[in-house]
């Protein structure tokens, strides 16, 4: 059992910065793969960045490239997700996830794959 809980949220201006942190439970955290999603009104959830257990090997949608980092500190059980250069169609409810499976098909980066979810976080950017 993993509980997830998020925090870094809010308003900012076009170009500005926000740190997300999701804080995990689970003795073997540094195994998990760990997923940063999005869901913006009216529109589906999607990845926008995760950070494998395995060797820690990070992926990114093409829209965040760049502009985010994702990186894990496994001693505070802790992942972020560094969000500079923001524009406002970033703005959406940010969810931390973690997948304690061994995947073989392109590991942290299937939404179904999660097996833990945050409650999520809003961030709003304004132009």
């Amino acid at each position: 059992q993993v509980q997830l809980v998020e925090s870094g949220g809010g308003l900012v201006q076009a170009g500005g910065s926000l740190r997300l942190s999701c804080a995990a439970s689970g003795r073997t955290f540094s195994s998990y793969t760990m997923g940063w999603f999005r869901q913006a009104p009216g529109k589906e959830r999607e990845l926008v960045a995760a950070i494998l257990g395995s060797r820690g090997t990070t992926h990114y949608a093409d829209s965040v490239k760049g502009r985010f980092t994702v990186s894990r500190d496994n001693a505070d059980n802790t992942v972020y997700l560094q969000m500079n250069s923001l524009k406002p169609e970033d703005t959406a409810v940010y969810y931390c996830a973690a997948d304690l499976s061994k995947r073989l098909i392109f590991p942290g980066r299937r939404m179904n794959d999660y097996d833990y979810w945050g409650q999520g976080t809003q961030v709003t950017v304004s132009s």
